[in-house]
């Protein structure tokens, strides 16, 4: 089922395999009709995660990516929608020769092309394949589908694995393998077989229960792991390997595996998130934290792993605070609670809801010297803010929300005019890795010491061009631009000014890795603990 652990799982047994030596890569396949996840709401769907060549996925590439420190491409991620549409554009173009174009064998068999390119492509030992959503659903009839026709036709280099939740009821208090005894018999009735069960639990999984699930579920007893909770995701792949899941996974794929799972370096930062006991509090402003009556954290799932990167880095523990933009619009919540913070992020994201409760944050934290970081819409609207307040422009906005607005400091990047006015939007923005060049002195080139950069972006909005030396005079740096100097890509505040505060338009967090902190969120970790000092 949906967060049951399946993306992290997948990229636990990716990291076990590539720590034996072997070549990886990993795909997700999204049992959704939209083309990419560009066009899905967060609150739905989590978090939307941009590709180097600009592909927007799935958050369980960003996993991916982190744990096995690579980078990925659209060949690694797909979806429903995107598999009919170029089965249908094939036909269009007669690449089928006339035969009759049919739901079985063509959209599984265009699945299989797909991951046989992704794996030729990354010249692969191994390929993980991971499947979303639940069991016996509908929309997942196709993806199964097509692991049994591979599974029949790579006899021997195929293995399955079931990830499933024992759930422990508080009422009885025993685990139970019902649900489990029911997702292989669903499993089954596709014609695939699980090799492995991954056996989710709130507590560790006794030998009963692996007794029950192999007699029941047709796996040797060996090849059920226990995966019970824990407090870091980033524990999971060496709880599974006390289970030996990759000697397993190499005995069953025949494959050569060159040595023991080498993981010195990954058990060294899981322990820096367990004993490291100085604290680092910073306060996340978003508006994407509630569904009904619970509280979502992944959809900036990316940027949440960025900070505690950086802060384990620098030998702090990050204690990390959910605010809502629209509670302080609201008048809920009073600004001076930001005091007790070291940092304060504002992070990306698009529409109009809570951005006036975002713009007093900015100012507050400005006004007060609190380190600030603004990621994409974050450095919009700390320009925004500076517009109204420093430079005096009343009803300085973003033509995204205000397009009357009489200083439209914020302005839709021209090549994207056409695109919105013929509602051409998926997949149409500016996205993707582009370079970048730095000015010397300031925070930016402290923190990548380099005068040349390239990080991802996901946005149509821009620092308007007509207000860039009005900005500048009135003591705004722009520290980053693009290489034709139009597009600023970073914006700060002289250190004499604040000690940090420091807005970028693209996405840095889409490049930080657990044993490569990002350096512009190593730099903002590192001025919230002096101003802390």
């Amino acid at each position: 089922m949906s967060g049951v652990g399946k993306g992290i799982a997948s990229s636990s047994v990716a990291l076990l395999l590539k720590a034996r030596g072997l070549k990886v890569t990993a795909l997700k396949i999204d049992p959704y009709i939209n083309v990419d996840a560009g066009t899905m709401n967060p609150t739905e769907h989590g978090e939307v995660f941009v590709l180097r060549d600009g592909t927007e996925t799935d958050q369980d590439m960003g996993n991916y990516e982190r744990f096995l420190e690579t980078s990925l491409s659209t060949k690694n991620y797909m979806t429903t929608g995107s598999v009919y549409l170029d089965v249908i554009k094939k036909e269009r173009n007669l690449e089928y020769k006339g035969k009759n174009v049919e739901v079985v064998p063509h959209i599984p068999l265009e699945v299989i092309g797909r991951i046989k390119a992704a794996s030729e492509l990354a010249d692969a030992d191994v390929t993980i394949v991971e499947i979303g959503g639940t069991v016996g659903e509908y929309q997942n009839i196709l993806f199964l589908e097509a692991i049994r026709m591979m599974k029949t036709e790579m006899n021997g280099n195929v293995a399955v694995i079931l990830v499933s939740y024992l759930p422990v009821p508080g009422s009885i208090g025993e685990m139970k393998t019902k649900p489990t005894q029911y997702a292989a018999r669903t499993l089954n009735s596709a014609g695939v077989f699980a090799d492995i069960i991954i056996a989710r639990s709130p507590v560790g999984v006794d030998d009963k229960r692996k007794e029950k699930i192999a007699q029941f579920c047709n796996v040797k007893k060996e090849n059920v792991i226990s995966a019970p909770d824990v407090k870091s995701v980033y524990d999971v792949p060496v709880n599974f390997e006390k289970d030996g899941i990759s000697k397993k996974l190499c005995d069953i794929l025949e494959l050569n595996c060159k040595h023991e799972a080498k993981l010195d370096a990954w058990k060294a930062f899981v322990r820096k998130t367990k004993t490291t006991k100085k604290e680092v509090k910073i306060a996340v402003v978003g508006k994407y934290f509630s569904s009904g009556d619970f509280v979502l954290s992944d959809v900036y799932i990316s940027v949440l792993e960025s900070i505690k990167y950086s802060a384990y880095a620098a030998g702090a523990k990050p204690v990390i605070t959910y605010l809502s933009s629209v509670d302080f619009e609201k008048g809920i919540k009073k600004l001076a609670e930001l005091k007790k913070y070291d940092g304060v992020l504002i992070p990306g994201g698009f529409g109009a809801t809570g951005v006036e409760g975002k713009i007093k944050v900015v100012e507050y934290v400005r006004k007060n010297k609190i380190p600030y970081f603004g990621i994409c819409y974050g450095m919009q609207l700390a320009v925004i803010e500076y517009a109204r307040n420093v430079l005096g422009l009343k009803g300085a906005h973003t033509t995204e929300i205000d397009a009357k607005s009489p200083a439209p400091v914020i302005d839709v990047m021209p090549d994207q005019k056409e695109k919105i006015a013929q509602s051409n939007m998926g997949g149409t923005m500016r996205l993707g890795e582009y370079e970048a060049e730095i000015e010397k002195g300031t925070h930016a080139a402290k923190a990548y010491k380099t005068s040349r950069i390239v990080e991802r972006h996901r946005h149509r909005y821009e620092v308007n061009p007509e207000y860039i030396d009005e900005l500048t005079d009135a003591g705004m740096v722009f520290s980053g631009h693009s290489k034709d100097d139009r597009l600023m890509e970073i914006v700060e505040l002289p250190t004499k000014v604040h000690p940090f505060f420091v807005g970028v338009q693209f996405h840095p967090e889409f490049l930080a890795r657990p044993l490569r902190p990002h350096p512009i969120f190593s730099a903002f970790i590192a001025a919230a603990l002096k101003g802390k000092k």
